[in-house]
């Protein structure tokens, strides 16, 4: 039996991710301190199982990996400092913080003898400073050249904070794989992504209301986390997988936030009129992965089309957000469309 250690285990990829691993024969360690990642009725019946532990752990602290067990085969690091706030408020925070982490997980894979790869999620941010200076390919190729924005803007302290991640990984000696995200979405990646968000205000919405929707003309691919968490592992098994980068996504449904709202308005069932917002400050006109590499070394495309995964993410969240007390009440803020792609992806 093959064992995971899945850092940021907790959160919306990390628990998606040990589900899936378990599924497919893992024994799944999760460690993570609950700063966002939540003890639900989801992670209270994944602890049940019996080759699932649950630990809760800072990894800013020195010690916090020094009582967890020296065999697993694969450490998957999803924990990370992330959000709109952290990112605004607290640069330095970000970027000594996700670094520290990382390095606290890189020596300790060093110590691991059975150890096949370590997975490092990266970004789709990455690309954020070769789109302002440059004209990318969309969609856009694991090897597009890398460029850094204005190093002073906060903005770029998470992204900044995984492009050195990812040197860290290809100067450790260790064996790995990197995966950049493109919006993966899905049932519990929590209110601050573009697809919940306009679910909650379709459903909350009055019959011949409005939904303001930001940045309507932007386009994505958006990606359902089933899919995601299959790529992510099988990247991560193959031998293609070892020492190389590879996109998270699809490239299959490229399309404006408009006609995601316009989904949206559809599976909800409200008659609304969508009304364009402003642009999002820093959301890049387009943004779709190069899927090719990843698909090759994988063996694996994804199957769950946009309608299906965003009807499945409606179900979900009606059940357990929407029609909750705790979500009956208090003003929502309006979708601002799809910003980047690293803040769904950590815990």
């Amino acid at each position: 039996m093959k064992k995971a250690l899945i850092t940021g285990g907790a959160g919306f990829i990390g628990y998606h991710l040990a589900r899936h691993l378990l599924a497919h024969g893992y024994q799944v360690h999760v460690l993570d301190d609950f700063s966002r990642g939540a003890r639900d009725r989801g992670l209270e019946q994944l602890e049940g199982q019996r080759a699932v532990q649950v630990r809760s752990a800072d990894l800013l602290d020195p010690h916090s990996l020094d009582e967890v067990d020296r065999d697993y085969s694969h450490v998957y690091h999803m924990a990370a400092i992330i959000g709109v706030a952290n990112v605004l408020e607290r640069p330095y925070a970000v970027l000594r913080g996700n670094v520290a982490m990382l390095n606290r997980v890189l020596d300790f894979a060093q110590q691991l003898p059975g150890l096949e790869r370590v997975v490092f999620p990266s970004t789709s941010e990455v690309y954020a400073g070769s789109l302002e200076h440059f004209d990318l390919p969309i969609p856009t190729p694991e090897e597009a050249p890398l460029a850094l924005p204005d190093l002073s803007r906060p903005r770029t302290s998470y992204m900044l904070s995984k492009i050195y991640g990812e040197a860290l990984c290809h100067h450790s000696g260790l064996p790995f794989t990197i995966v950049r995200p493109h919006n993966v979405y899905g049932p519990r990646m929590g209110m601050q992504h573009v697809v919940p968000e306009l679910l909650q205000r379709a459903y909350r919405a009055r019959p011949g209301g409005e939904l303001e929707v930001f940045s309507p003309d932007h386009t994505r691919t958006f990606c359902y986390v089933d899919d995601a968490v299959e790529l992510i592992r099988r990247v991560a098994e193959a031998d293609a997988g070892r020492q190389g980068t590879f996109n998270i996504g699809t490239q299959d449904e490229e399309i404006t936030i408009r006609a995601l709202a316009e989904l949206v308005i559809r599976l909800v069932g409200r008659p609304l009129t969508i009304q364009a917002g402003p642009i999002t400050s820093g959301s890049s006109p387009r943004r779709a992965p190069e899927m090719s590499r990843t698909v090759a070394a994988a063996g694996f495309r994804p199957t769950v089309s946009l309608e299906d995964g965003v009807r499945r993410t409606f179900e979900w969240y009606r059940q357990n957000v929407f029609e909750t007390p705790a979500a009956g009440s208090g003003k929502h803020a309006p979708a601002r469309g799809p910003g980047g792609g690293g803040a769904s992806w950590s815990s």
